[in-house]
């Protein structure tokens, strides 16, 4: 992507997540920025692990000069903790309550802001790389000597990132609606983002609906089925994205889409592709390419479904990845 094509991507972002921030109901995600409430950050050893995404702590662990803010269910199934690496704008409370829950009724599952996001503290990252580096500095101040990775968009490609850097910290992979360094679309993330807050932002509907479902009758019902899902979480919910970290992300994004593609074939683990049949955001070619690029790998892909195919088939996703965890 050329400069100025880069510098109107982030104008609009700035001034998409304002307008959205000021037009949209409180209720409602302006471009996976917006997470109503205040974080609650509590030490370790005085929070005790409750059963479900809805009402489970957040809790906060430091590395370096990083507070770390992460929430984990499941720790006493044992077993290789599934650690969640979240997409463009996320925090903790855009992760599917049914996704999290589902997976860990029988696995530990741990979820956290990388640095400068969330209530995670420090200045957000610009690159893959870094973002990579950031989240293995978190998995080894947890302790965790290996982890499987549940990487869902750009957290599918920082977790490329993380096994090529280190490989005998990943046991396996699940990699939904990503694709390879160098994929074609991935550099117009941000315009497809940004386009589609502010449609959103003009039709009063939450920009997840257009980014991540199709505009089809099942697409515009699962969309909404899963916002809710989103506002479970009523108390103590994940402190926004700042919109300076948004464009950092964007930033990141548009290096991932231009970059020359790594060498996937070096990576052994199982993994498992995932996406929906039409996803505008990294478009659907990619996951294919992704797969073919990886030597142990198995594809799945859903029909009438867009970025959040994991979403809007969750009831059929989350025995698949159960499944491909225990194999």
């Amino acid at each position: 992507m050329k400069t100025s094509a880069m510098q109107h991507f982030l104008k609009a972002a700035l001034v998409g997540l304002a307008m959205a921030a000021t037009l949209l109901p409180a209720s409602v995600s302006a471009a996976d920025a917006v997470s109503t409430g205040m974080p609650q950050n509590q030490s370790i050893s005085s929070q005790a692990l409750e059963n479900s995404w809805k009402s489970v702590a957040t809790q906060t662990i430091t590395a370096g000069d990083v507070s770390f803010a992460y929430r984990e269910l499941g720790k006493q199934n044992g077993g290789t903790p599934v650690v969640l690496l979240a997409h463009l704008a996320a925090v903790l409370d855009n992760w599917d309550p049914r996704i999290v829950d589902d997976i860990a009724a029988k696995h530990h599952v741990i979820a956290f802001d990388n640095r400068g996001i969330g209530a995670s503290s420090g200045s957000p990252s610009n690159s893959m790389e870094q973002m990579a580096d950031d989240a293995v500095t978190f998995i080894k101040a947890m302790g965790l000597k290996q982890v499987d990775l549940f990487g869902f968009s750009m957290g599918g490609m920082i977790a490329q990132e993380i096994v090529l850097k280190e490989p005998q910290l990943v046991r396996k992979m699940i990699l939904a609606g990503t694709g390879p360094a160098g994929g074609p679309g991935i550099s117009n993330v941000a315009g497809v983002a940004n386009y589609d807050l502010l449609r959103a932002t003009f039709t009063g509907q939450d920009p997840k609906q257009y980014l991540f479902f199709t505009r089809t009758p099942n697409g515009i019902e699962a969309g909404k089925a899963f916002i809710r899902r989103l506002q479970e979480r009523s108390e103590n919910r994940d402190k926004e994205i700042a919109i300076w970290a948004y464009v950092k992300q964007l930033q990141a994004l548009n290096a991932w889409g231009q970059k020359h593609p790594a060498d996937l074939s070096v990576i052994k683990q199982p993994v498992l592709v995932v996406n929906g049949d039409a996803d505008r955001m990294v478009p659907t070619l990619n996951t294919h390419d992704l797969a073919r690029r990886l030597p142990n790998s198995t594809v799945v892909i859903y029909p009438d479904a867009g970025h959040g195919g994991i979403f809007q088939f969750h009831a059929e996703f989350v025995p698949s990845a159960l499944e491909f965890l225990a194999r």
